[in-house]
């Protein structure tokens, strides 16, 4: 029968029955608590007489069982320091025959020295877009405003709340993106998420069920939110794309168009100011909706960035952000600034479906409002700048035939490649340990345009301390 016990604070779940006797059955419950990493390296156990009485069985059946574990290696005891488990456990070899057939070889566990190894299959670089410099996350800061923001938060603030997301941080968020972006907010249209795909999945449930059956999308893409968009029942088109972006005037009877008109993604460009005008006017024209992803509008080197499409029309465009490129990914944050004619409607479907952690939420209003959001958003720029000149500066030396394309914002580039060259790179990148993509990885599988020989390549994505290395290793694949 399972129990448990509680003497030192610790909950630890046995099974001390078994076909072998009481005895047997503790024993190879206690072996492997210790071989799985359950009980740590150098915890310490109840005494025979406490564990006894928290499993309801003899004391010496449990005094037998910790001499026999000590006289194993899996358990040490000495005077005065009762009993515990040991620091290094016993491998395979040094166990019975019978003993190694039921428990095999303990892993290292907590407290053990290991080397570090990497990963099987795992790369050695990585220049895979659609992550920051996860090395660079502002741990001190973020700290400091999560324990501000836990320290002045109502207790009623910790409960289910509002289904749009705590009132603190859609406020924050509406007073930035007027600032930042241009964007028309109001917090009472601001609707946190999980992130983009989590939105973009709502409000296609919600496009469905108001008789949307097209949404258009870019030539080239994320294939993830296609099939989110076709998940929720919608048909995916591919526009047409060229040298000015992507082309509207085939929007044809598409209820909505997915786009990333301050700097498509991935080839790198903004959408042609006559395409912004041409794209909202159809939305009003027609009644369609406009879905801005605006993934990393803030990142732009060269000069100021473009405003949000949203600001040439609130009631036509849904605005789309997230913390994941300027923060991180794994912080499961992003916003929708919604039409005040969908904000409700969109409200209760993510009620439906589910909530974002509060303590995020908390936190990040009080990073924004503190002025420690600016103030990151400042240094990351610079240092994705750096590293963006330097790709160029080593592609043009030791590259010549390799163009580097795309505006100076983001947290990738695009490098053109000699015709027919993209997937021998790609499988050259392989061999040195190098993650990458080529562009052809995001091509649209209908889209009509003639395919081109390119790499997409993340400069964002390597820690610095990785960055000389990683770029080296992309040089030596390029023809």
């Amino acid at each position: 029968m399972a129990r448990s016990w509680a003497t030192l604070g610790v909950d630890l779940h046995l099974e001390p029955a078994g076909s072998g006797g009481l005895r047997r059955g503790l024993t190879d419950a206690l072996r492997d608590a210790v071989r799985t990493g359950r009980l740590a390296p150098g915890t310490r156990l109840p005494s025979s007489r406490s564990l006894a009485a928290d499993l309801g069985i003899a004391r010496n059946t449990v005094a037998e069982t910790y001499a026999g574990l000590v006289a194993e290696g899996w358990l040490t005891a000495r005077q005065g320091s009762g009993t515990q488990v040991a620091m290094r456990v016993p491998s395979a070899s040094s166990a019975s025959s019978a003993q190694r057939g039921r428990a095999g070889a303990p892993p290292s566990g907590p407290g053990l020295a290991a080397p570090r190894r990497r990963e099987p299959g795992r790369p050695a670089h990585s220049l895979v877009p659609g992550i920051p410099d996860l090395a660079a996350f502002p741990r001190a800061e973020w700290l400091k405003a999560a324990r501000r923001a836990l320290a002045t938060a109502p207790f009623h603030a910790l409960g289910y709340g509002d289904p749009r997301g705590y009132l603190e941080l859609r406020t924050a968020l509406a007073g930035y993106l007027a600032r930042a972006r241009g964007v028309h907010a109001d917090p009472e249209t601001v609707v946190i998420t999980a992130g983009f795909s989590h939105g973009l999945g709502i409000l296609g449930r919600v496009l469905r069920g108001r008789g949307v059956r097209t949404v258009a999308v870019e030539s080239y893409g994320l294939d993830a939110y296609r099939r989110l968009l076709q998940d929720a029942g919608l048909a995916t088109p591919a526009l047409p794309y060229d040298e000015l972006g992507t082309n509207p005037m085939e929007l044809g009877d598409a209820g909505a168009v997915l786009l990333t008109p301050a700097h498509q993604f991935p080839m790198g460009v903004p959408l042609h100011p006559d395409r912004r005008a041409a794209v909202v006017d159809w939305a009003r024209r027609t009644g369609g909706l406009v879905l801005e992803d605006d993934y990393d509008g803030e990142f732009r080197y060269d000069r100021q960035p473009v405003g949000a499409l949203q600001g040439l029309d609130p009631d036509r465009v849904v605005y789309f952000g997230t913390a994941s490129k300027s923060l991180a990914p794994g912080l499961r944050l992003g916003w929708m600034v919604l039409p005040p004619s969908l904000a409700e409607e969109v409200a209760s479907a993510k009620g439906r479906i589910d909530t974002v952690g509060v303590m995020e939420q908390l936190t990040l209003a009080e990073f924004i409002t503190s002025g420690a959001y600016d103030r990151h958003v400042r240094s990351a720029r610079l240092r994705y700048r750096r590293r963006r000149d330097a790709l160029t500066a080593a592609v043009t030396e030791r590259a010549p035939e390799v163009r580097v394309t795309g505006i100076a914002a983001g947290l990738h580039a695009v490098l053109r490649l000699p015709p027919g060259t993209e997937q021998p790179v790609v499988q050259a990148a392989v061999w040195q340990g190098l993650a990458l993509h080529g562009l052809s990885f995001y091509r649209h599988p209908q889209s009509g345009a003639e395919p081109q020989d390119a790499l997409v390549v993340g400069y964002g994505t390597p820690p610095d301390s990785a960055w000389a290395g990683t770029l080296e290793a992309l040089c030596r694949v390029l023809p």
